[in-house]
């Protein structure tokens, strides 16, 4: 079937038309302008937190504003390769176009769904941590699975990730690990990926070559920043250090660098050894305790007002994905219906569809609660 170009084109221009007013580009514009002046200051690295949150926010803005600029000029280029080819009747040019187009649909849906991340925390960095649950050995597997998943998509965009913690089972795979996602907006693509996830194949570790079912859990929280106002009395923490771990036969740290955090009033715990030193590893795992504590103080908020408007109901820990191998391929998200039939790619890092799924399910959500 031929593609309408027209229409195609109508569709593009009409979506980057809600982006825009979303986007509010006279504003970013002010803002840009604002920021710029601020980081010409000549006094601006007299305050090193102040100037990098300057140059940070500047750095945001103008790639904000870049990102639509760039998408209204591909679609210009687009309409001008459709008439091309139009106009010649070269079919070469217009399957170049057809190939454009895709792409356009895909990086403009991207666009899009950028848009609607507008919650609190949205633009922040992310940590991730996963943890294996009920499955023994194989739950340990799919753990590990998970987090080569999650680097995957990371390095799939080039976004930068740093491994802070990981902690090895006996047999193989992981107990937990946890990483950061160190690009803007990571916790508003990532936070939907938060739950448990479920894997059913032929277990490699069972000699009888029988079906298993094990679990893994995913946790998301955003990255805490220095403007952030949660504060830790030291008597409320206790601080263990212990020696670095790896997979047997790996060379690791023989120091007693690393470090576990555990906050007393919540029973929070935090492990950090993969830093060089214990003051890195204590404050990195501060950051992340500090990043838990700043979640569940807004998921009590949220709860006391849902419970007052007579929900109780708690979703926490439900379900959420299942990766199936076995009798039959698929990976299928149980809260949007969002599915597919090649887990390899998957399980390499291929999961736009799915964030993005999750991402329009949980706008639907938020706005039936209001």
């Amino acid at each position: 079937m031929a593609v309408d170009f027209t229409q195609e084109i109508k569709d593009l221009r009409a979506t980057m038309d809600s982006v825009r007013q979303v986007t509010d580009l006279d504003e970013l514009a002010r803002t840009i302008k604002e920021l710029e002046e601020q980081a010409s200051a000549p006094d601006l690295w007299d305050d090193p937190d102040a100037a990098q949150q300057v140059t940070s926010a500047l750095s945001r803005a103008n790639s904000e504003r870049d990102r639509v600029l760039g998408m209204d000029a591909r679609i210009e280029d687009l309409e001008t390769l459709v008439e091309m080819g139009q106009e010649e009747h070269d079919a070469a040019t217009l399957e170049e176009a057809e190939r454009d187009l895709a792409k356009l649909r895909k990086d403009v849906g991207e666009l899009e769904v950028r848009t609607l991340l507008s919650g609190e925390y949205d633009e922040r960095e992310a940590v991730v941590t996963i943890r294996s649950g009920a499955g023994g050995v194989d739950a340990a597997d799919f753990a590990e699975m998970l987090m080569r998943m999650y680097l995957r998509w990371a390095e799939r965009h080039g976004y930068p990730t740093k491994v802070m913690d990981t902690s090895y089972a006996e047999e193989a795979g992981l107990k937990s690990a946890t990483f950061e996602v160190n690009v803007p907006y990571a916790y508003g693509h990532l936070s939907v990926e938060g739950g448990t996830h479920r894997l059913v194949r032929i277990s490699p570790f069972d000699n009888q070559g029988r079906r298993q079912t094990s679990f893994a859990a995913v946790e998301v929280i955003p990255l805490i920043e220095s403007d952030d106002s949660i504060d830790i009395p030291e008597n409320e923490l206790k601080i263990d250090v212990f020696r670095s771990s790896g997979p047997g036969g790996q060379s690791v740290n023989t120091t007693d660098s690393a470090v576990r955090m555990t906050h007393l009033p919540t029973g929070i715990v935090v492990s950090m050894q993969n830093e060089k030193s214990q003051i890195q590893n204590r404050a990195a795992a501060l950051r992340v305790l500090q990043s838990r504590l700043l979640l569940q103080r807004k998921a009590e908020e949220a709860a006391v007002k849902k419970e007052m408007a007579g929900d109780v109901k708690a979703s926490w820990g439900d379900q959420m994905r299942s990766y199936v191998l076995n009798p039959y391929q698929m990976v299928k998200d149980l809260r949007t219906e969002f599915e597919t039939g090649n887990p390899s790619a998957v399980f390499d890092g291929d999961i736009d569809g799915f964030i993005e799924a999750g991402i329009r399910w949980q706008i639907a959500q938020n706005r039936s609660q209001d």
